[in-house]
């Protein structure tokens, strides 16, 4: 709990008891509870518009599929990269459109080491 341990809360604890003292330690642990009292309507408040804003549908929602902590970035990546060798149908290209809109007639997606570089007078 933010890097706090056990031992630590409690001498934090003990030392706001004898900086606060007694005569003042009921007024604070009232004002303690309001204050936390407050918080978990507002939690509970924002949580019943939320339900109410949604409607039904999203009251089924299993909410531990959306967790990031299961995901494994590796796996993600591996799948994206493969899935599209592994679909086995050809995809269709759609042709390379010039600045002018007009498809051009050479094949700018493929590099060739040997053939030079076209002058493109919209990247200079």
């Amino acid at each position: 709990m933010f890097g706090i341990t056990s031992w630590k809360l409690l001498i934090l604890l003990v030392a706001a008891m004898v900086l606060i003292g007694p005569e003042r330690m009921p007024e604070y642990l009232e004002k303690l509870r309001t204050f936390i009292r407050q918080a978990r309507d507002m939690a509970n408040g924002a949580k019943g518009n939320l339900k109410d804003q949604l409607g039904p549908d999203f009251e089924d929602i299993d909410w531990r599929q959306y967790d990031p902590r299961q995901y494994d970035p590796r796996k993600i990546i591996r799948q994206a990269l493969y899935d599209d060798e592994d679909s086995g149908e050809p995809t269709e290209e759609a042709p390379y459109l010039g600045h002018d809109g007009i498809a051009a007639h050479e094949d700018h997606r493929r590099w060739d080491p040997d053939r030079a570089t076209p002058y493109d007078v919209d990247a200079t």
